[in-house]
């Protein structure tokens, strides 16, 4: 392992500690996709709990794709009498990486994985470091577009907040105004001295002040980043949209996916045939009419 500190540190974040449950998840995701590494993230990292929806990334091998990425499918899984659920993205590790590093246009990858992940599962030591190395980058991008985002100085909240604004802004995500503010709380330990790391690894000259911190980017390095965020928020959306398209056809899973949210939400049971679950867009009208005949007869039938 390098001695760089900014990969050490990525690399203890990595090794936190998840449920056996999500572990054997992991497992058994990985066993399916011939997988070199499970990340695992989301809210169910933060909260250690098993309710809801399961978020992974697998991460295979191979060269880097063409086309569109990730792939997503929705899985299920008993574990002691206990269905667990995930939504998995999976994509090669190759093109990861080379999302992670900031030189393709889409920014969902390091925007999202300088944020708390963990290593759920991994084939060894150095699909591992491989992991290690993409996260490294991937924050590394996200400290060279902060301090270009960002206040002339500030404290590191403050950069971190300018970025995931506009991050979210660049994204076809609707998120309630303040979502930045609640990922910077709930990642209060993990943020904290990640960005001073983040800019010592990347070549961001930066001092100490009074408001925090204070990057000393160049007026030619400023330009330059600012003209590569405006290509990526100009790109942003129309990749989302591509993505969501191509997620409506290939989402694996998703009539099931469907059905147990109308379950957990309503409490009505959305009965599902064969081939409801091999076309889930052909038949979410009719998942919905079962589910408004299912709710018009429980109605009935409580009086």
């Amino acid at each position: 392992m390098s001695e760089d500190p900014l990969a050490l540190r990525v690399a203890a974040a990595l090794s936190a500690d998840v449920r056996p449950e999500v572990s054997a998840f992991a497992a058994c995701l990985a066993r399916e996709s011939n997988a070199r590494a499970v990340l695992f993230y989301g809210s169910n990292l933060r909260s250690g709990s098993l309710d809801g929806v399961l978020d992974f990334y697998v991460l295979t091998w191979g060269s880097r794709e063409r086309g569109l990425w990730p792939k997503v499918s929705y899985h299920e899984m008993d574990s002691g009498g206990e269905t667990l659920r995930a939504k998995v993205a999976q994509m090669r590790l190759t093109t990861f990486a080379h999302a992670a590093s900031g030189q393709h246009v889409d920014t969902t990858i390091w925007a999202r994985f300088v944020q708390p992940c963990a290593i759920a599962w991994a084939a060894d030591e150095h699909a591992r470091e491989s992991v290690v190395a993409a996260i490294r980058s991937a924050a590394i991008t996200a400290g060279r577009f902060a301090a270009a985002l960002g206040p002339a100085a500030g404290s590191e909240a403050d950069y971190w907040t300018a970025l995931f604004r506009a991050t979210y802004k660049a994204e076809l995500r609707v998120e309630k105004a303040g979502r930045e503010g609640q990922i910077l709380a709930f990642g209060a330990e993990h943020f904290d001295g990640l960005l001073p790391l983040a800019w010592q690894a990347g070549g961001v000259s930066f001092e100490r002040c009074d408001d925090g911190l204070k990057s000393n980017l160049a007026d030619a390095d400023r330009a330059r980043l600012l003209s590569r965020w405006a290509n990526r928020r100009r790109w942003g959306k129309p990749l989302n949209v591509l993505r969501l398209l191509r997620a409506a056809t290939t989402f694996e899973g998703g009539a099931r996916y469907l059905a147990w949210k109308v379950e957990r939400h309503t409490g009505v049971i959305v009965p599902l045939t064969p081939f409801r679950e091999r076309h889930p867009l052909i038949s979410s009208p009719l998942l919905v009419a079962s589910y408004l005949r299912a709710r018009s007869a429980m109605r009935r039938g409580g009086g």
